[in-house]
């Protein structure tokens, strides 16, 4: 049964995490650096669908790279972020990625003699940003994504999809006439 009226819009994003550069290595999925070369292939699939009434605090995703250290032990590599845009179409984003870093040389010392370097324990830490002003970061390197986005009921619910309207989304509000 379909509805001229929809109570909600679909957007569905299918793409995949290539690769990245300036980070050592990763575990989510295990590649290696070729020669020569700096950066990591992963072409992990991505394959998602969201349902929704308002684009408000629009989902992002979240990266969150892992790797090996001297010991052994499975350390952060690098946490990156980014808002899923709602036009349709191919996209190819550039993730920057940042590492938390010990406040202290001691604390440095420390967390690598023992091999628990600062890691966030939740991952709201990296969408929102909210509180991360006083966290010590340091840039690691990049990760890119390339997905398709189609939507629907977009344009029913009032929302305009085309690029030439915001720069950030890619959405305008429209007013709907009742």
């Amino acid at each position: 049964m379909t509805s001229n009226n929809p109570a909600v819009f679909l957007l569905m994003v299918n793409g995949q995490i290539e690769a990245a550069d300036g980070l050592e290595e990763g575990i989510s999925q295990i590649t290696s650096k070729g020669r020569g070369s700096q950066s990591l292939v992963w072409n992990f699939p991505l394959d998602i669908t969201f349902k929704s009434t308002n684009p408000f605090g629009w989902p992002q995703i979240v990266v969150s790279v892992y790797g090996p250290d001297t010991f052994g032990n499975d350390v952060v590599r690098g946490y990156g972020a980014i808002h899923i845009p709602f036009t349709p179409g191919k996209h190819t984003k550039t993730i920057p990625m940042f590492v938390p870093e010990s406040t202290s040389r001691l604390q440095k010392f420390t967390s690598w003699l023992m091999g628990r370097c600062p890691e966030f324990t939740d991952p709201k830490v990296v969408a929102q940003g909210e509180g991360r002003e006083v966290t010590r970061v340091r840039s690691q390197g990049f990760v890119t994504l390339q997905f398709n986005i189609v939507t629907k009921d977009m344009k029913k619910l009032g929302y305009e999809t085309t690029s030439e309207h915001s720069a950030a989304t890619g959405l305008t509000r429209t007013s709907q006439k009742l």
